[in-house]
């Protein structure tokens, strides 16, 4: 008994000092966020002082922030957002899984670092400088209208960035990687001899994908999806560079207010919000975890 309870101790002992870094990294950040949100901005920016704070809360002023964020004009910019942050994940996900696929089952073993290698590549530099180094090859005069009229392809240079499509090539781009190595850990571990047995009893090589390396794949393909979605959903750097005022996601919107507009009550209220349903995702995520963990046992 009392050896259980050394090393339940123990165990807290050695999760503490995780704890204490989101507690004071990530929990007490996002409380402060929380309470700023039912503020009001002061007239040249910063907080300003309440002096009734019972009246206040009963006028009903202090959720304003919260209902000035359903203004058409933002739903939609977050509408912008989300469709944005779905299309780049589906698009990573049918990209990504092919080449994961590769790696982890058809490519030959001494191969495999060397092409995972290859994926986490651009890690090596600044996503700021990959980011403008898109603008220079997306540009008017950049290396891909060139060659479209220098080739003849094209009378006259397309108009390729400072858009949705930029965006969204952006987005795809850098996102990419955080998509292929949770699909290669769990293509790694795939039996291949269920295929084999699979293709023995019939099926054909459709059905076999379908119906035994996506379920066994699963695991990946959703830390995938949510890997690429979270980060899509809040990207502000790409939609700035690369769509300019054309495109404005909901983490240019935050970035306005907090650096522009000097409102923190609003962009509190944006953040706070956009930061709950990232949570949301991620207790979805944990509960078919769970739930799939309880299938397997049993």
């Amino acid at each position: 008994m009392n050896g259980e309870k050394s090393s339940g101790r123990a165990a807290y002992a050695l999760a503490l000092p995780t704890w204490i870094v989101l507690g004071v990294f990530f929990l007490a950040p996002l409380f402060v966020l929380f309470v700023i949100s039912f503020g009001q901005r002061a007239t040249y920016g910063g907080l300003k002082p309440i002096a009734d704070l019972g009246a206040y809360v009963a006028s009903g002023k202090f959720l304003a922030q919260y209902a000035r964020s359903l203004h058409p004009i933002y739903v939609q910019i977050f509408w912008r957002s989300i469709w944005m942050a779905v299309v780049t994940t589906a698009l990573c996900l049918a990209i990504s899984y092919p080449v994961a696929y590769y790696i982890a089952v058809v490519a030959p073993a001494r191969r495999r670092n060397l092409l995972l290698g290859l994926v986490v590549v651009p890690f090596w530099t600044s996503f700021l400088i990959r980011t403008y180094a898109w603008m220079f090859i997306l540009r008017t005069e950049g290396l891909i209208n060139r060659v479209l009229v220098g080739t003849g392809l094209s009378a006259q240079p397309i108009e390729l960035l400072y858009n949705d499509f930029s965006v969204l090539l952006g987005l795809i781009y850098g996102e990419l990687p955080f998509m292929i190595l949770p699909l290669y850990a769990s293509l790694e571990k795939l039996d291949l001899s269920l295929l084999e047995a699979s293709a023995d009893l019939g099926a054909p090589a459709r059905s076999t994908f379908w119906r035994v390396t996506v379920p066994l794949t699963m695991p990946g393909i959703v830390a995938g999806i949510i890997l690429v979605f979270v980060p899509s959903l809040g990207q502000f750097i790409v939609s700035d560079l690369l769509g300019g005022a054309k495109t404005i996601l909901a983490g240019n919107l935050i970035q306005n207010q907090f650096a522009v507009a000097r409102n923190r009550p609003f962009g509190s209220a944006i953040a706070f919000e956009l930061t709950a349903a990232v949570l949301l995702l991620l207790f979805l995520y944990a509960l078919y975890s769970r739930r799939r963990g309880e299938d397997v046992l049993l």
